[in-house]
């Protein structure tokens, strides 16, 4: 099995210690908020630490695991699911998704997201068109006022070295091919590669419009800009304690 690239690494499955009680307990809420335990529902399971500590919450939390079924966006979390005794269902129910849990990498003061750390941004943003309610959960440090976190975009192996050259010459951004550890790339469970491209947003006003340009160029798959606002996102803070923000 491939090691890990390094910024998957950073991201993958791991709270820092500040803020691993306020995880827990805000998976604790997000549960009792938006799961239902007697009707039957279809779950979105984004990636990354936060979502998947709401899935391990699921296991003792949810009474009756048999009207739940779930959709996972990565391998990793698809695992989680059914470590935690819940129904991992195909993508032919993807279009009856009633809730998505998923985390961020970095979200603005806007509440545009940046995605993709963990490498699954295009199954996390099929999810989110298609559910109808969308909780976010992140650590406090994450929201800040401007992105500063590359952008994942997943290209098209064939398309990498031309999509490289329209992001920097087109769009002024400085993409980086996202690499392995032991020197090979980064592949997606899609087979695309992850150009990890470093924009400066402080003179970007308009984020819907800048994910609509990088996804115009030919070769890229989706771009790991979320401009669709989320339902609630809770915001998980050091003292252990957490915030929930409507927008």
């Amino acid at each position: 099995m491939s090691k890990m690239s390094d910024i998957e690494t950073q991201l993958k499955n791991w709270i820092p210690s500040p803020f691993q009680d306020a995880a827990k307990n805000l998976a604790k809420d997000a549960i009792k908020q938006f799961v239902k335990q007697e009707n039957n529902q279809v779950i979105g399971l984004g990636s990354g630490p936060m979502a998947t500590e709401i899935v391990r919450e699921m296991k003792d939390g949810v009474k009756n695991k048999k009207t739940i079924e779930c959709i996972a966006t990565s391998f990793q979390i698809k695992l989680e699911a059914q470590y935690s005794g819940l129904k991992v269902v195909d993508e032919s129910r993807i279009p009856e998704i009633d809730v998505v849990f998923d985390g961020a990498d970095e979200i603005d003061s806007k509440y545009n997201m940046i995605k993709g750390g963990g490498g699954a941004l295009l199954k996390e943003k099929i999810v989110h068109l298609a559910a109808k309610k969308v909780v976010i959960a992140a650590e406090s440090k994450k929201f800040a006022e401007t992105f500063s976190w590359p952008v994942p975009i997943e290209v098209s192996p064939f398309a990498v070295s031309i999509v490289i050259k329209e992001l920097e010459q087109k769009a002024e951004g400085r993409p980086k091919l996202r690499m392995l550890n032991e020197g090979y790339p980064y592949v997606t469970e899609n087979g695309n590669f992850i150009l990890d491209t470093g924009f400066d947003f402080s003179a970007t006003n308009d984020i819907r419009k800048k994910e609509v340009e990088l996804k115009s160029i030919p070769g890229v798959v989706e771009v790991g800009l979320f401009t669709r606002h989320a339902n609630v996102y809770y915001k998980a803070n050091a003292d252990g304690s957490f915030e929930t923000i409507e927008v």
